[in-house]
C-alpha cells in the first residue's frame, strides 16, 4: 500500500494540471451545495429569532380552532374571533392584559402611484396595538396613530415605496382609503418580515376597513401576570371560552408562524436550489469519470509495467482511487470554504433586496458540514471507481502494445443494456401519461430515458458525429474532416465528454419547454373562457396585492361604453366536507363574458339559496341539477345549496359560483380578483379601455389590460422564473465546459507525436487550432442535440403527466426560437471549451512533439 501512495504522491506532483478541470468541478458543485445548506440554516435561524423576539411579549394567543383549506393551499382561512372576548379574557386569573388583533389586506401606494409589495409575500394591515409588550412591531420613528386615517408602515415597506413620515398616500382595503404615514416600525429588530408589508391602523379604522362588520378580530394577543407560565396561561383560558375557540401559548404561535415560512417558502427555496446542486454535481460526474479514465488509458503502458515488475491489481486500482481521493479530499474541502463564502455574500446582499438576514454570523449546521464534503468525495471516489478497476486490470503484455483501440460503440452488451432502458422508459412513460396518469410513473420514464441516452451514447456518437460533422468536413476541407476523424476516434470518450452537456442542456431545454407550455395553456385559458374585451386585475401570486373593490365592477358597468362588467370575487367553505375554493358573482353577467361550455339548468336564478358548479365537480360530488350541496362557511354555518345549474368549463370561473348575496352573511373582508368588462357593439377598443381606466383610477388605479395583454401578464412570473432557471443551470454548463476543454487537453497529450507529424507535413498552426476548435464543437454539438432531444421529450413527459394528475388542462408547445437559442449556446459554448487546447496544442514544438513517447 506504501508504494501505491508513493506511486499517486509522484504521479499528482507530475501531472498536476492534468486534474485542473476536476478539481474545478468537484469544487463548483460542493460549493453550490454547502452554500445552499448553509443559507437554509441561516434562515430559518433568523425567522425563528425574529419571530421569538416580536412576540416574546405575547404569553397566548386566543383563535378560532377550525380552518378551512382548499386544495393547492397549505394554509387554512380561520373564522373571526368576537372581539368581546377580551372582556372574559382579562378576569381571567394569571391575566396581565388582552388585545385583539385585527387583520386583514391592506396594500400601499408608493409615492411613484405603484403598489408595494404583491408579488407573492402578503400585504397585510391590521389595527395598531397599544399595548407594546403585545404588539409584534415596535416604533422607530414617529409615533403610533391616533386618530382616522392615521398608520404605521413597516419601515421596509415605507422605503420600498418611497415614502416619510408626513406622506399621504393610498392604501388599498381593496377600497381606497386616504391615510398619512405618522410612524415607521420595525418587527423583531428588522425592517419587516421578508417582503411582507405591514400597516398600522386604529381600531376603529381597522374594523371599518378590514372587517366585514364591528366586532370581530382574527385572534385576541394574552399577556400573563408575573409568575405564570404560558401553559398555565393557556389552562386557564381553555376553561372560559366558547366551543370552536382555542387558545395556544405564544411559542405554539411562535413556532407555528415559522413553520410556515419554512414549509411555504424555505422548504421550496431550498429544495429548488439542491436539485440544481444536485444536476451540478451530475454533469460533474460525467467528466470526472472522463478525466480519469484518459488518464488511466494513457498510462496503460506505465500500469503494464508496474503489473510486469510485480504490482498487483489492487495496487494499480488503489493507486489511481489515491489520486482520486486526494483530488476529491482538497477540492471539497476547498468547496466547503467556497459554499461558506457564497452564503455570506448573500447575508449581505439579501438586505439590500429587502429580504431579513440576521445581522450575527452564518448558522452552520453539523449537516450542512459533512454531506457537501462527504458528496464531493463520494461523486469524485465513484466517477474514478470504474477507471481505477480498468486500471487494475491492464494485462503486463499491454506494455509492448502501441496503443489500444476503442470498441465501446460496438459493444453487444452495450446495446442490448441501453435497448431494455429505452423499451423500459417508454413503457413506463406512456403508462404515466396515457393509461394512468402519473407523475411518477412518468418521471421514472424519464429517468431511464436519461439511462438509456448515456448507455447508448457511444453507439450513438458514430452515427451523431458523422451526420453532424458533414458540414465541416464540406466547408472546411482536410482541416474539418481531420477534426471529425479525432470525435470518431474514441466513441465512448465522445460520449462520456457530450454527456455532461447533454444533461445541463436536457434541463434547460425541459424548462424551456414546460414554461412555455404553461404560457401556452394560459393563453388558451384566457382565449377559450374569456369572451370579454379588457380585464381590470391586480396582477400577484400568492397571498400579495389587496384584491379590487366589489364597488368597482358596478361603477364600470355604469360607463355608456360598457355593456357589461361582471366581478369575481373569492370565498371559501366546504363542500360536504371537503375544502372548495367559491367563486363570488352575478352569475347571469358571469355567463354574458364568460364561455361556460353546455350549461344545464339555469344560471339566472341562483339567488341566496343556489349554486352552479362544474360537470366535473358535480360527478366527484354525485351532484346533478335539482341535488342539494350542504355548504360549511368560516362562521361556523352549515347551510343547504340548490344546485341550479352545472356548466362545462371552469378555468377562470372557478368550479362553484354563488351569488353575493348568499355570501354577504359569511363573509370576512370583501375583495375582487378581477373584474371582466364587455364594450358595447361599435365601441372603439383603445376608447373603451379609456373609459375603464378613468374608472379604475378612482379605485386605486389597478391594472386594466386588453384580453391579450392580460392572458400575456398573467403568465409573467413564468419568464422570471425561467431566468432564475437559466442563471442556475449555467453553473452545470459551465462544469461540463470544463469537461470538455480538459478532455480535449488530454487528447493533446496523448495525440502530442501525431500533431507533431502533422505540423511536420505542412499543416500550419492556424489550421491545427482549427482543427481542435472544430473538434470541440462537433461535441458540444452531439451533447447540445442529445440534450435538446431528451429534455423536450422530458418537456412533453412532465406536461401530459401534469396535465392528467390535475384539474388544470395543459396545452404542449415547442417554443422553436427559445431551443435554437439553447442550441447556438451549445455551439458557442463548444466553441469557447476549445480555443485554450487549440491554442496549446498550436504551441507545441514540432520536433519534440515528433520524439515524444
Amino acid at each position: 500500500m506504501n508504494a501505491s501512495l508513493r506511486l499517486s504522491a509522484s504521479s499528482l506532483r507530475a501531472h498536476k494540471r492534468r486534474f485542473a478541470g476536476t478539481f474545478l468541478a468537484v469544487f463548483l458543485g460542493v460549493a453550490f451545495l454547502a452554500g445552499t445548506l448553509v443559507m437554509g440554516d441561516t434562515l430559518r435561524a433568523s425567522f425563528s429569532s425574529m419571530f421569538g423576539d416580536a412576540t416574546a411579549g405575547t404569553d397566548a394567543v386566543v383563535r378560532s380552532a377550525d380552518t378551512i383549506t382548499t386544495p393547492g393551499e397549505s394554509q387554512g382561512v380561520r373564522q373571526p374571533v368576537d372581539t368581546s372576548l377580551v372582556r372574559t379574557i382579562e378576569k381571567v386569573p394569571g391575566v396581565a392584559a388582552a388585545a385583539p388583533q385585527i387583520q386583514g389586506r391592506g396594500q400601499l401606494v408608493g409615492t411613484d402611484g405603484k403598489p408595494v409589495g404583491g408579488q407573492g409575500p402578503p400585504t397585510l394591515a391590521g389595527n395598531w396595538i397599544t399595548d407594546s409588550r403585545l404588539n409584534p412591531y415596535r416604533i422607530a420613528e414617529g409615533r403610533a396613530p391616533a386618530k382616522s386615517g392615521e398608520v404605521v408602515v413597516n419601515r421596509g415597506a415605507a422605503d420600498k415605496g418611497g415614502l416619510r413620515i408626513g406622506d399621504t398616500t393610498t392604501l388599498r382595503t381593496p377600497d381606497p382609503v386616504e391615510v398619512t404615514v405618522v410612524g415607521l416600525a420595525t418587527f423583531g429588530g428588522q425592517d419587516g418580515m421578508a417582503q411582507v408589508t405591514f400597516t398600522g391602523m386604529t381600531r376603529a379604522d381597522a374594523e371599518k376597513y378590514l372587517t366585514a362588520r364591528p366586532g370581530q378580530a382574527a385572534s385576541i394577543q394574552v399577556r400573563a401576570g408575573p409568575g405564570v407560565s404560558q401553559a398555565r396561561l393557556v389552562s386557564e383560558l381553555t376553561s372560559v371560552l366558547p366551543e370552536g375557540v382555542e387558545a395556544i401559548t405564544g411559542q405554539e404561535s411562535a413556532r407555528e408562524n415559522t413553520d410556515m415560512i419554512s414549509s411555504q417558502f424555505l422548504t421550496l427555496f431550498t429544495t429548488f436550489l439542491l436539485v440544481f446542486s444536485g444536476v451540478a454535481l451530475l454533469v460533474a460526474t460525467f467528466s470526472i469519470h472522463n478525466t480519469f479514465a484518459i488518464v488511466v488509458a494513457q498510462r496503460t503502458r506505465d500500469n503494464a509495467l508496474l503489473r510486469a515488475l510485480g504490482a498487483s491489481r489492487r495496487q494499480v486500482a488503489g493507486a489511481t482511487l489515491v489520486e482520486a481521493g486526494a483530488v476529491a479530499v482538497v477540492a471539497s474541502a476547498a468547496g466547503l470554504v467556497g459554499g461558506l463564502g457564497i452564503a455570506a455574500g448573500l447575508q449581505a446582499l439579501f438586505p439590500a433586496i429587502g429580504f431579513p438576514f440576521p445581522e450575527g454570523g452564518l448558522v452552520i449546521g453539523t449537516l450542512s458540514l459533512l454531506l457537501p464534503l462527504a458528496v464531493g468525495i463520494l461523486v469524485c471516489l465513484g466517477s474514478a471507481l470504474l477507471p481505477a478497476v480498468r486500471a487494475g486490470r491492464t494485462a503486463p503484455l499491454a506494455a509492448l502494445r502501441e496503443s489500444a483501440v476503442d470498441r465501446s460503440a460496438g459493444s453487444r452488451t452495450r446495446t442490448v443494456v441501453g435497448g431494455a432502458c429505452a423499451a423500459a422508459a417508454l413503457a413506463s412513460t406512456l403508462v404515466g401519461v396515457l393509461v394512468s396518469p402519473s407523475l411518477w410513473s412518468a418521471g421514472l420514464g424519464g429517468v431511464l430515458a436519461l439511462v438509456a441516452f448515456v448507455v447508448l451514447g457511444p453507439a450513438a456518437s458514430r452515427f451523431a458525429v458523422r451526420a453532424l460533422g458533414a458540414p465541416v468536413d464540406r466547408l472546411r476541407g482536410v482541416t474539418g474532416g481531420l477534426a471529425r476523424r479525432n470525435a470518431l476516434r474514441s466513441p465512448k470518450r465522445t460520449a462520456a465528454t457530450a454527456s455532461a452537456l447533454m444533461i445541463g442542456v436536457a434541463v434547460v431545454s425541459l424548462f424551456t419547454v414546460f414554461g412555455a407550455s404553461l404560457k401556452a395553456t394560459m393563453d388558451r385559458t384566457v382565449s377559450r373562457s374569456f369572451a370579454g374585451d379588457v380585464a381590470v386585475s391586480n396582477p400577484s401570486f400568492g397571498a400579495g396585492g389587496s384584491g379590487l373593490s366589489p364597488k368597482l365592477a358596478p361603477a364600470i358597468a355604469r360607463q355608456p361604453a360598457v355593456a357589461e362588467a361582471v366581478g369575481l370575487g373569492r370565498g371559501v367553505a366546504k363542500v360536504d366536507g371537503s375544502g372548495r375554493a367559491l367563486t363570488v358573482t352575478d352569475p347571469v353577467a358571469l355567463g354574458r363574458v364568460f364561455d361556460l361550455g353546455t350549461v344545464r339548468g339555469s344560471l339566472d336564478h341562483l339567488g341566496t339559496q343556489g349554486i352552479a358548479i362544474t360537470e366535473e365537480e358535480a360527478g366527484r360530488q354525485h351532484l346533478t341539477v335539482g341535488g342539494t350541496a350542504r355548504l360549511t362557511f368560516t362562521d361556523g354555518t352549515t347551510r343547504p345549496f340548490t344546485v341550479r345549474a352545472v356548466y362545462g368549463r371552469s378555468e377562470l370561473a372557478g368550479d362553484y359560483v354563488i351569488t353575493r348575496a348568499a355570501w354577504a352573511p359569511h363573509r370576512t373582508q370583501d375583495s375582487d380578483t378581477l373584474v371582466a368588462v364587455a364594450f358595447r357593439p361599435g365601441v372603439d377598443p383603445a376608447e373603451g379601455k379609456a373609459a375603464v381606466q378613468q374608472v379604475a383610477e378612482r379605485y386605486g388605479n389597478p391594472s386594466v389590460q386588453t384580453r391579450d395583454e392580460y392572458a400575456q401578464s398573467s403568465a409573467g412570473g413564468i419568464d422570471m422564473m425561467l431566468s432564475l432557471v437559466y442563471a442556475l443551470l449555467a453553473l452545470a454548463v459551465f462544469i461540463a465546459l470544463l469537461g470538455i476543454a480538459n478532455t480535449l487537453t488530454l487528447a493533446i497529450h496523448e495525440r502530442t507525436r501525431e500533431l507533431g507529424l502533422l505540423r511536420a507535413v505542412g499543416q500550419t498552426r492556424s489550421q491545427l487550432r482549427a482543427m481542435v476548435r472544430w473538434e470541440s464543437v462537433l461535441v458540444a454539438a452531439f451533447g447540445t442535440t442529445g440534450g435538446l432531444v431528451l429534455g423536450a421529450f422530458l418537456g412533453w413527459v412532465l406536461v401530459e403527466a401534469s396535465d392528467g394528475a390535475s384539474d388544470t388542462a395543459f396545452a404542449f408547445a415547442l417554443p422553436p426560437v427559445r431551443l435554437a437559442v439553447v442550441a447556438l449556446v451549445g455551439l458557442a459554448a463548444g466553441a469557447l471549451a476549445g480555443l485554450r487546447p487549440a491554442r496549446r496544442a498550436a504551441r507545441l514544438d514540432v520536433l519534440r512533439a515528433i520524439a515524444a513517447e
